[in-house]
């Protein structure tokens, strides 16, 4: 399988951040931040939350913010590719994630992985959700000035609604 992971200089930093945590203080990070990835538009950890993580962890705040991000990343490319257990293992040992935290990723993904995917797949990413098709077909079949005309025009009806509206809004195309 073909690399799910480019070992840019970002995620190079980040899985040496990632490989110097305690391994059960890592566990727990990571179920919270699957538990709470596919919920569009909240943060995983409050303020205070993460005041409490840099200094359980002993990072600074953008050491912080570069692990929760990377980790996400990591579990979004592993829903996005749907990745067995093990494969993810390789990919990730692939990066230089340590052994030990490869292990957890992977142990991890295994047990609560497959109820991640079934939720990002009730999950709507687009902004309009199309509600309604309608269509007419006219047929103009003769003029005055011409005998056998066959002349077709379409109307298609589109009724889409906004993620977070009531309003169903028509658009109209006509040929």
């Amino acid at each position: 399988m073909a690399s799910i992971f480019k070992e840019t200089q970002s995620i190079k930093e980040a899985v040496a951040f990632i490989n110097a945590i305690d391994v059960n203080k890592f566990s727990r990070l990571i179920s919270r931040i699957i538990q709470k990835l596919h919920l569009k538009g909240e943060r995983i950890l409050s303020e205070d939350e993460e005041l409490k993580l840099q200094a359980a962890l002993s990072l600074e705040k953008p050491a912080l913010m570069l692990v929760l991000e990377t980790v996400s990343f990591i579990l979004e490319q592993a829903v996005y590719h749907n990745v067995k257990p093990a494969s993810l293992q390789q990919q990730l040992e692939a990066v230089h994630v340590s052994p030990d935290k490869a292990e957890v990723f992977t142990q991890t993904w295994a047990s609560a992985g497959p109820v991640l995917v079934d939720k990002l797949r009730q999950t709507v990413f687009a902004p309009k959700k199309l509600e309604h098709v309608g269509w007419q077909l006219n047929l103009q079949m003769a003029q005055s000035s011409q005998a056998k005309l066959k002349d077709p025009s379409a109307v298609l009806q589109l009724g889409l609604r906004a993620e977070d509206s009531e309003i169903c809004i028509p658009i109209i195309a006509k040929s």
